[in-house]
């Protein structure tokens, strides 16, 4: 069943020298009980689109075109009121990046996430929400008695489940979780991974995962958004993106990643840098740091193909 479908969408930054075009153009959806995976470098789009589809852009950033249907329902034509009655926390939340600046240092972790129930489920009574967030302590691993310590007497990684305590309060349908491993170390962002996996299979959620690192990806999400300069340049399955790349882009961004299995091959980074979003390059976006660039890359921007059924790729070199 899809629960978010996002068609065409275009998000611009208006800035003194002209329009960013943080997010131009693009589709892809995801499934409830499975996770869709958004990567790439950074400054290509990612954070843009959580934002857009919760509407929490910041000044200066609007949804020019496009949709993004949440339940048959286009979230891009709901004014302000109605996305923050309806939509936001109670079916779908988000797990901010950095999660200790997230969360109110001067607070008791408890009472933020009772003061989130109590916001948008104002008939329940305080003694009920506060033991509904000693249950999502427990769901998150985190003995319940911690309930009343404040954000700084947490570990990073504590930190992180609570946020997806408080993003779980409300019993959303789809959670996004914008690089939920950051300045963790390797082995409690496992732990976190393997927890949010936990959660989307036990609670049956739809997840929107973003991050750079593939390998996250890979053992997290059954399906793949590889982006670039606020465009998509290929999307499918992840077993297929992983096992069949098409689009050079992806295929340079898994060679820059080691394997620890099979056959050692030497890592390669991608040459250049990524566009300015302000002036993109005209034709293909990434044409300027192609190996395989022609003539067409640099004057027409590809179209959007469906090369096999749910593997989609932006490239010339593609049927």
């Amino acid at each position: 069943m899809t629960l978010l479908k996002v068609d065409n969408l275009k998000t611009y930054y208006q800035v003194k020298r002209g329009y960013v075009k943080a997010v131009d153009g693009i589709s892809f959806a995801v499934n409830k009980g499975e996770a869709t995976g958004l990567a790439g470098e950074s400054g290509c789009g990612k954070t843009t689109v959580a934002l857009s589809v919760l509407r929490i852009l910041p000044p200066g950033g609007r949804i020019i075109d496009g949709h993004i249907f949440f339940k048959g329902k286009d979230l891009a034509a709901l004014d302000e009121d109605e996305v923050r009655g309806e939509i936001r926390w109670k079916e779908i939340s988000i797990v901010f990046q950095g999660a200790m600046n997230a969360l109110n240092p001067v607070m008791k972790i408890g009472d933020q996430i009772v003061e989130a129930i109590k916001l948008h489920e104002p008939e329940t009574s305080r003694k009920e929400a506060h033991e509904r967030a000693e249950k999502l302590f427990e769901l998150v691993g985190i003995p319940p008695f911690r309930i009343d310590n404040y954000p700084h007497e947490f570990s990073g990684g504590m930190r992180q489940r609570a946020m997806i305590a408080m993003a779980l309060a409300c019993n959303p349908s789809l959670l996004i979780a914008d690089e939920p491993s950051t300045a963790l170390d390797v082995i409690v962002a496992a732990q976190v991974l393997k927890l949010m996996k936990e959660l989307k299979e036990k609670l049956d959620l739809g997840m929107m995962l973003i991050t750079h690192d593939l390998s996250i990806i890979a053992e997290t999400c059954e399906w793949t958004v590889i982006m670039y300069g606020g465009k998509i340049m290929e999307y499918g399955d992840t077993n297929t993106i992983f096992k069949n790349p098409l689009h050079p882009y992806t295929q340079g961004l898994i060679m820059s990643f080691p394997n620890i299995r099979g056959e050692k091959l030497e890592i390669a980074s991608i040459p250049g840098s990524p566009p300015d979003l302000l002036d993109p390059p005209k034709g293909c976006v990434f044409h300027p740091r192609c190996k395989y660039s022609m003539e067409i890359c640099r004057k027409k921007d590809p179209s959007y193909l469906e090369v096999d059924k749910g593997h989609f790729v932006s490239c010339h070199l593609v049927g």
